[in-house]
């Protein structure tokens, strides 16, 4: 099969909008009547800002003119560390595929898509959010479950 992997633009926003909106009810089990209003708004707003400001990248997936799959990643800066002495960073989010399409390559294409526009800007340091279906993938690649980050 052949996909296409279109680079989102602003042209793009409501796709994005609503997929990250169906990635974040299955993330959470949440059923269809949870209001995510709010969250759609937001998200609307930062896909908006953010490839604006060209501080995000994502990846629509199409089977021809049907949407099968999309992943994102957000750049940032912290504060330079011995290990990151730039003090870049990429945070990978919003993987998605249709599920009649996993199984196919399809998240790991566009994961590596990912990754290489952070290694392009000079990141090195790239972290995500694995869910247990996900994981697999993601260890195949090569990230590694990170022991020392809290939460609060």
């Amino acid at each position: 099969m052949d996909f296409l992997f279109k680079k989102a633009t602003l042209e793009d926003l409501d796709l994005l909008t609503a997929t990250r909106i169906q990635v974040l009810r299955a993330a959470n089990k949440l059923a269809d009547d949870v209001d995510m209003s709010e969250v759609k708004s937001q998200s609307y707003k930062y896909y908006e800002k953010a490839l604006s400001e060209d501080s995000h990248i994502a990846y629509l997936i199409f089977d021809g003119e049907q949407f099968i799959g999309a992943g994102g990643v957000s750049f940032f800066q912290v504060m330079p560390t011995y290990h990151n002495p730039s003090g870049k960073k990429a945070y990978i989010m919003n993987m998605y595929t249709a599920p009649q399409y996993r199984r196919k390559g399809i998240a790991y294409k566009t994961l590596d898509l990912l990754v290489q526009a952070a290694k392009e800007r000079g990141i090195t340091a790239i972290s995500l959010e694995a869910t247990e279906m996900g994981r697999p993938l993601y260890e195949k690649y090569g990230f590694v479950k990170m022991n020392d980050e809290m939460e609060l």
